[in-house]
């Protein structure tokens, strides 16, 4: 859709490869910027700018100067998709000023395939603060775009008034003009520009010196970049951000492709982003056992977390979780027994907690323990005398600046004690994996809690796990929490909530769904009651990779990745449509050579043996619905 309004180009760049092009303009008074793509166009012309209480940088706006660079970078990082990356992008620097001749940068980072931008502030004479009350960027899609986008939640609803906390489903391949949710779209979101690309829009850097933000509903042809609903919180903090001068906002990350690859493979949200301190000790990830999410509260004892201990001890795992009430229904004294025991079975102990104080109505304790510094570190101190290895942190509903703030906290004081984090009831993480060392994963997903707690979830568990690797997933850690294998999620697993997946899905998801602790919700019974291939499997499944590829998929359909850790490979496919969906992937790096095969058969049974890849690298795979599939090598 054109705007039907002349606009005077004043800058422009591309990428190092030449396909993704930049341009800047000044519309009307207002610097506006566009995107193509191989010729394409991919962004019209879209707003830029900031309305602070020091004055308007959107309207009125004049162009003073601009200036490029070159940057390389390269980095090394155990916790996302890619353990060794490097980086390489043109920059262009854009200086605007006001009416009030006071001046604002735009800051663009064209990588290949990416887009990073963000705007700094610089000191206006003796001001050296600010509030950023709106944020004008927009985001101006062709006309026939179709949209991939969760909505955000009304604050103060849900559980225990909890929300917002990215736990909705999906708007799937739907024309934008029907993106209408009041309280917008959370980020990342995906888009379909036709024929023409795929773009995802998401931002990273956010920290205690800003509020994270999301997509605004589609308005007059725009989506727009929205700062928290006013009323999350409780209606405490300011939903803009308070920022010292100079200052700078968080980055705007827009990432394009002709196909899915890029999209699945990017790692721009860490790419432009630096750790914030040096970790205290080695963090070490991996597995663990979890009995909440099946076995539920009255699992909170001290005899069901022993069996617990003992299930992570008899598949390698290298972790428990144990959940709300441990220290109503354990207590801290007998807690330290359960800590040494898992210890003499070479498994580390993860505890839960409320970071509630004053913010919801989330009841369950241990509660304010996290919620101050005193008491944090108090308990802190504790957690680290026994030897417990890291935290759950959940119910942090709300993207204001106070609740960053609390994230940041949580975490700093953490390494102080040589404890890892991991947030539920929580924002999307945004380039959290690198900048906090002892982060280690956030759920922001509508996870397998609500498989257990919804039927119209557990019918569209497929959609969703087709969906997370092409949105979700690919800007941030997430954890899921899932490979359910009990045929009913409950401890009797006879009747009741049925899981409609096979077990070689749940296994597909495990490779699938990145997160470099995964909390997997076996049960003690599937040491009997599944085959045990299922169980090697999952002894021997990987939870940080140093490769992964798009090998073929469309959000909501289908999903087939290959992720690599040392020489070893392992391919994983879900299919979430009606029908069995026959593939021909295209493996060349494993022409020829023998690997093992995880399956369905037609009835849903699994089964393992065997295969070969042909010399031509094309791999023939039948998939069945609600099915999936692995391949390792």
């Amino acid at each position: 859709m054109s705007t039907g309004i002349s606009a005077q180009q004043v800058a422009n760049t591309e990428s190092p490869d030449g396909h993704l092009k930049l341009n800047v303009s000044v519309e009307n008074g207002s610097p506006v910027y566009s995107v193509s793509y191989q010729g394409e166009e991919i962004l019209e012309n879209s707003p830029l700018g900031l309305i602070t209480n020091e004055g308007d940088f959107h309207s009125n706006m004049s162009f003073v100067e601009s200036s490029t660079e070159k940057i390389k970078k390269e980095y090394v990082q155990a916790k996302i998709k890619h353990s060794f990356v490097k980086y390489e992008a043109n920059t262009l620097k854009c200086t605007f000023s006001n009416a009030e001749d006071k001046p604002i940068f735009v800051l663009f980072q064209v990588s290949n395939n990416n887009i990073a931008f963000r705007y700094e502030l610089p000191k206006w004479g003796d001001t050296r603060v600010c509030v950023v009350e709106k944020e004008t960027t927009g985001y101006r899609f062709p006309d026939n775009t179709k949209s991939f986008l969760s909505p955000m939640m009304r604050p103060m609803e849900g559980f225990a008034r909890t929300s917002p906390s990215y736990e909705s489903g999906y708007e799937t391949d739907v024309p934008i003009d029907s993106n209408l949710s009041n309280e917008g779209y959370v980020f990342p979101g995906l888009f379909r520009v036709d024929d023409n690309g795929w773009v995802l829009l998401s931002e990273t850097g956010v920290r205690s010196l800003y509020c994270a933000s999301h997509l605004s509903k589609y308005n007059n042809g725009l989506f727009s970049v929205d700062y928290p609903n006013p009323a999350q919180n409780n209606g405490f903090g300011s939903s803009g951000a308070q920022l010292g001068l100079p200052g700078v906002t968080p980055w705007r990350t827009i990432t394009v492709g002709k196909t899915l690859q890029p999209i699945v493979e990017t790692t721009i949200p860490w790419d432009v982003v630096d750790p914030l301190y040096e970790p205290s000790r080695d963090y070490h990830f991996g597995r663990s056992t979890w009995s909440w999410i099946i076995w539920q509260d009255n699992s909170m004892n001290y005899s069901d977390q022993v069996k617990y201990i003992d299930l992570a001890a008899a598949m390698d795992f290298e972790y428990i979780l144990i959940d709300a009430w441990w220290d109503t229904n354990i207590g801290y004294e007998r807690m330290e027994e359960l800590i040494n025991y898992a210890a003499g079975k070479d498994v580390g102990v993860f505890l839960w907690y409320n970071s509630n104080g004053s913010a919801n109505d989330a009841f369950q304790t241990p509660l304010n323990k996290m919620n101050t510094s005193i008491a944090r570190k108090k308990e802190m101190k504790w957690l680290k005398e026994v030897g417990v290895k890291g935290l759950k942190v959940d119910f942090l509903g709300g993207d204001k600046q106070e609740t960053m703030r609390l994230y940041e906290n949580i975490l700093s004081d953490a390494n102080d004690y040589g404890l890892m984090v991991n947030f539920h009831g929580a924002t999307l993480p945004r380039g959290w994996e690198r900048m906090f060392p002892n982060f280690i994963g956030c759920e922001a997903v509508l996870a397998s809690e609500m498989l257990v707690f919804v039927q119209d979830v557990r019918e569209k568990e497929a959609v969703y796990a087709a969906l997370h690797p092409f949105i979700r997933n690919s800007v941030a850690s997430m954890e899921f929490g899932g490979v359910i294998l009990n045929k009913y999620l409950n401890k009797g697993n006879k009747e009741g909530q049925k899981r409609l997946t096979t077990d070689v899905f749940q296994l597909a998801t495990g490779v699938l769904f990145q997160n470099p602790v995964q909390f997997f919700a076996l049960t003690p019974n599937n040491l009997t009651d599944v085959p045990a291939f299922e169980l090697e499997f999952l002894r021997n499944i990987p939870t940080t990779w140093d490769e992964t590829r798009f090998i073929d998929g469309y959000p909501g359909k289908y999903s087939v990745l290959a992720r690599r850790k040392g020489l070893q490979w392992y391919i994983a496919g879900v299919n979430a449509e009606e029908e069995a969906k026959k593939l021909s992937l295209k493996l060349p790096t494993l022409a020829g050579q023998k690997v093992t095969l995880y399956n369905d058969k037609r009835d849903g049974t699994p089964y393992m043996e065997t295969a070969e890849i042909p010399e031509n690298g094309v791999m023939n795979i039948t998939v069945q619905p609600n099915g999936g599939f692995v391949l390792k090598k």
